[in-house]
């Protein structure tokens, strides 16, 4: 197993620490890397933009990922215009467990 590093890309968070994946060395592809990545922090793959190789590489194909040593530190950029939206808090009416017929009673 390849053990690569991974997050998302977002310089507003405080806190964007870095996740560890294992690849197997068997399927070192870049559709491989990116469905792992993307299950593994819970993103949609549609979603990604580009991975980057930190510092400021760029993967594009299966040869980019065959190179790739163990602990190497990868970023999902990501497509979305408001990266915020990702780790907002979700609403009231978004929470488990909220009713909404009980929040439109009058007493």
């Amino acid at each position: 197993e390849l053990v690569l590093k991974v997050r998302i890309q977002n310089p507003n968070l405080r806190e964007n620490d870095f996740i560890e994946i294992e690849l197997d060395r068997q399927e070192l592809t870049y559709k491989e890397l990116l469905r792992v990545s993307c299950r593994e922090l819970g993103v949609k793959p549609e979603n990604v933009q580009k991975i980057r190789k930190l510092p400021n590489t760029m993967l594009r194909k299966d040869k980019d990922v065959a190179r790739l040593q163990d602990f190497q530190e990868l970023e999902l950029v990501l497509t979305v215009s408001d990266k915020n939206l990702l780790f907002r808090v979700p609403t009231l009416s978004e929470r488990s467990g909220y009713n909404q017929k009980a929040s439109e009673l009058t007493y």
